[in-house]
């Protein structure tokens, strides 16, 4: 039976969530339009009225306690649903509109989505897009995306996926560094060649390859690392040493020859290889704005990608 205590406290969920997602009174009260001290004076009734705590309050960051994290993983169906509830109501609407959260590996972002988004928004005037260039794990629910580019061999099987086309690895330096450094004929021979990483965690300078039944790992050096792949491209084709990118990424260089590829028959292993995976989560209504940009890309980006 309907608890009509739950209408009082539907606006304080909200709010919890907004804490939540972004970390702080001070962040989610700029969000809400109030003072911060309302907020937690909101959360405190909220608090009292399930009978729980949901933070552990320390001068310098907010914990979410282990009720707190059930109360949100519902709170967050609640809003979810009633944002479908909304959806519904404007579903016969003929222009597609409202904001839509997109989120793409930035690579990609800048080597393959980015020359689509102005006709888009040109296409569908109504539509407000909001690109965020996000790399690795993506919670959409929490980071409140609507739709999320993965480069990546698992895809979230919780989430619904179309496949945008396939990714590979490739490894490549200019023709100048082979030219004087020589060409690594086996995986092994990079340990005596300077390398290009991300250095973004400890195992971005170890690489893994396989060929046929042979898996090697080998741990490379270089004096230069960078987590921005334009910037990873530009050093490898003015000779600072041997770099992986992906495929997309590397395309143009090696076609107009200021890159070459190197162990061109080996494969490169990692998590960030295999489908370019478009997902977004499960619902029975899609908002006519994520629909339409769906369609959008699934027609123009596997064309592009097999240029």
């Amino acid at each position: 039976m309907f608890d009509h205590r739950l209408i009082s406290l539907l606006p304080d969920l909200a709010s919890y969530i907004m804490v939540v997602n972004e970390g702080s009174f001070t962040a989610a009260s700029k969000n809400l339009g109030v003072t911060p001290s309302a907020l937690s004076k909101t959360i405190t009734r909220l608090e009292s009225a399930l009978s729980v705590k949901l933070f552990e309050r320390t001068t310098r960051k907010l914990v979410i306690t282990q009720a707190g994290q059930k109360v949100y993983d519902q709170s967050v169906l609640m809003v979810n649903a009633a944002q479908q509830a909304i959806e519904v109501s404007q579903s016969d609407h003929t222009v597609p509109s409202g904001t839509l959260t997109v989120a793409a590996p930035e690579a990609f972002l800048n080597s393959v989505l980015q020359p689509f988004i102005t006709p888009f928004l040109k296409q569908y005037p109504e539509i407000q897009l909001k690109v965020r260039a996000l790399d690795g794990n993506i919670d959409l629910m929490k980071m409140g995306i609507d739709v999320a580019f993965k480069l990546t061999d698992k895809p979230d099987e919780n989430l619904v996926m179309k496949n945008v086309g396939p990714t590979n690895l490739v490894l490549c330096a200019s023709p100048d560094y082979i030219a004087q450094y020589g060409m690594p004929a086996t995986p092994q021979d990079l340990t005596q060649h300077d390398c290009l990483y991300l250095a973004e965690t400890a195992r971005d300078n170890i690489w893994d390859f396989l060929k046929d039944d042979e898996f090697l790992t080998v741990k490379v050096t270089g004096r230069y690392a960078v987590n921005q792949s334009q910037l990873r491209l530009s050093g490898v084709k003015e000779g600072l040493g041997i770099g992986i990118f992906h495929d997309f990424v590397i395309k143009e260089s090696l076609a107009d020859g200021s890159a070459v590829q190197v162990l061109a028959d080996w494969t490169i292993k990692s998590n960030y290889h295999g489908a370019i995976a478009l997902q977004y989560a499960q619902t029975k209504y899609l908002p006519a704005r994520m629909r339409v940009f769906i369609d959008y890309v699934m027609s123009v980006l596997p064309q592009r990608l097999s240029l």
